[in-house]
């Protein structure tokens, strides 16, 4: 039976598993190459890389609420998501052309970003149920982990590389390689044999079955909750993400292949997250895990901020690396649990709706805090922007430990 064999033996998981590792490596050496290109390159200013950053998250906003209901009314979701990576590849592609021919600018680089970001979004609103037709229900659990634990891999991989091919071959061209994970990505998503037997939900108007998976999460006490703290969390990692490059390069004085080595490090942190969560989360329960996980969240913050630019390079580097390793492991591990409970606790005909639903606000607010933190790094400076969001971030552990996930989480016994 199904159940009985192992993942790793599962032809179809392991093409998926395989998809999604290609793709995140290539966006992960996008996600270095592209604010370099900005920065280095085209001259961005610290509001322009908000609006970069911004770009790659706005369609969570504008297509989120609406990715989910119509996934939940496909039949057949793998073709949707095939075609949403090759229009990525295609977008990407244009990247090193404009910049041969001498027309690559900063918005066109914020256009690709949004048309990426487009279908990013409508992909994941239709692979979180496609995931259910590949996982049998009792590994579902796992097979999260190891979907989770792919941005890991990516992170360990993706800035290393684009950091080495940048020194090479230049920002632009590097893009390339993003283009090509998504072609490959979209080969191996088309070669999954699983029938999808999706039984698609009934049309009853867009807004109506928009507004069941909203009080779907505003419903549940658990999934509030934990939309909640995403949202939080989201908004300043992407305030954070808007100036970091800048910073890094201005402030601390680090080489483009330095900032890719070190990112690397908040994927291996991952990477031992992935291994150690799982059991950690049958020991323990998820709702401790969350617990845990929140009181890391504004380490990496922290040390950003107290890093200086005159000190050793090796000091810098080590105390970031270690930063990294710390808070890719806390927000793994977060993120496992974090699925794990939606899975658990959506009703099965509104996952596509639910799922959407947090990937409209987690992922959405992205946009926000990306411009936000634009526009405070032109007001106030770049570190003032590292110390909000490491107070900002901070918020989430009253949040998780005053609800009832934190309640629940609390030692048998008291």
């Amino acid at each position: 039976m199904l159940q009985t064999i192992p993942l790793r033996r599962q032809r179809d998981y392991r093409l998926l598993l395989s998809a999604r590792v290609t793709s995140e490596t290539g966006t992960e050496v996008s996600r270095l190459a592209v604010p370099l290109t900005a920065a280095a390159l085209l001259g961005a200013s610290p509001f322009q890389m908000g609006v970069l950053t911004t770009a790659s998250s706005l369609p969570f906003l504008l297509f989120g609420l609406q990715s989910g209901a119509i996934a939940d009314r496909l039949r057949r979701h793998r073709p949707v998501m095939v075609a949403c990576e090759a229009v990525s590849a295609m977008a990407m592609a244009t990247v090193p052309l404009a910049w041969v021919a001498g027309l690559l600018t900063v918005p066109w680089l914020i256009a690709v970003t949004f048309v990426v970001g487009t279908g990013t979004t409508v992909f994941r609103a239709a692979s979180f149920p496609h995931l259910a037709v590949v996982v049998h229900e009792d590994q579902r659990t796992e097979a999260l982990t190891g979907m989770h634990s792919v941005h890991s891999i990516a992170s360990v991989c993706g800035p290393g590389l684009a950091g080495l091919l940048v020194q090479l071959f230049t920002a632009p061209f590097t893009i390339v390689v993003d283009a090509a994970s998504f072609l490959v990505s979209a080969f191996l998503i088309r070669s999954i044999g699983a029938p999808e037997e999706h039984t698609p939900a009934p049309p009853r108007g867009m807004w109506t079955e928009i507004d069941e998976g909203l009080r779907a999460v505003v419903g549940n006490p658990a999934l509030r909750v934990l939309c909640g703290c995403g949202v939080v969390t989201n908004f300043f990692a992407a305030a954070y993400g808007a100036v970091f490059v800048i910073y890094a390069l201005t402030e601390l004085r680090l080489p483009a292949g330095l900032i890719g080595a070190l990112t690397a490090f908040f994927g291996v942190g991952g990477l031992v997250g992935a291994a150690v969560t799982p059991r950690l989360a049958r020991r323990f329960g998820e709702s401790r895990v969350l617990g845990c996980a929140v009181l890391f969240f504004p380490l990496n913050y922290v040390t950003a901020a107290v890093a200086s630019g005159s000190g050793p390079l090796w000091a810098t580097s080590l105390l970031m690396a270690a930063s990294g390793l710390v808070t890719g492991a806390a927000i793994l591990a977060f993120a496992v649990c974090f699925g794990a409970v939606v899975l658990r606790e959506a009703p099965a005909e509104l996952r596509g709706r639910v799922n959407a639903t947090n990937t409209f606000t987690v992922q959405g607010v992205l946009a926000l805090g990306g411009l936000a933190g634009g526009l405070l790094g032109e007001l106030l400076g770049l570190r003032p922007v590292l110390w909000i969001g490491a107070a900002g971030v901070a918020l989430t552990i009253p949040w998780i430990w005053l609800s009832p996930l934190g309640r629940s989480s609390a030692p048998r016994g008291r």
